[in-house]
């Protein structure tokens, strides 16, 4: 009897052990188990150059959200970004997305520059107003072959 019960007491401590593992994979994973905190929405830029999925997006400096994914729009030829947005934060209808980069040459990321309308983005809505990323080369290009007067 006593043989079992320690056998049970091993198992249990196992298990867990086992549920422990799983919360913290999870969590220091940042995945989502159904849905999570986040609404989508989506962008249609010119050019992406540079931005990744996974990307952060950020309104006045802090991180409301991040790139879901990144895909082409192949009647308009523009690239289409879904963006999650953290819940509880309200966009409206004339808010600015604008592919920007850390520092000189670092990461690119979205920010926003929320508008003044009333009318608030339903999730899977999409942002009209964006402003594509600045090339850099293409810019020194055309000033060190003459295309800027």
């Amino acid at each position: 009897m006593k043989k079992s019960s320690a056998e049970m007491v091993v198992g249990i401590f196992v298990l867990i052990g086992i549920v422990c593992v799983g919360y913290l994979t999870i969590q220091l994973g940042k995945m989502e188990l159904i849905g999570g905190n986040y609404y989508h929405l989506q962008a249609k830029f010119e050019s992406v150059s540079g931005l990744k999925t996974g990307a952060q997006v950020e309104i006045a400096g802090v991180q409301v959200g991040q790139v879901d994914a990144i895909n082409l729009d192949v009647d308009q030829m523009v690239a289409l970004v879904d963006l999650k947005i953290r819940k509880g934060i309200e966009l409206t209808d004339d808010t600015i997305a604008s592919v920007k980069t850390a520092g000189l040459i670092g990461d690119k990321y979205i920010k926003i520059s929320p508008g003044g309308s009333d009318e608030v983005l339903k999730p899977g809505g999409m942002i009209m107003e964006t402003e594509s990323a600045i090339d850099l080369e293409e810019l020194i290009s055309k000033y060190v072959f003459g295309g800027i007067k």
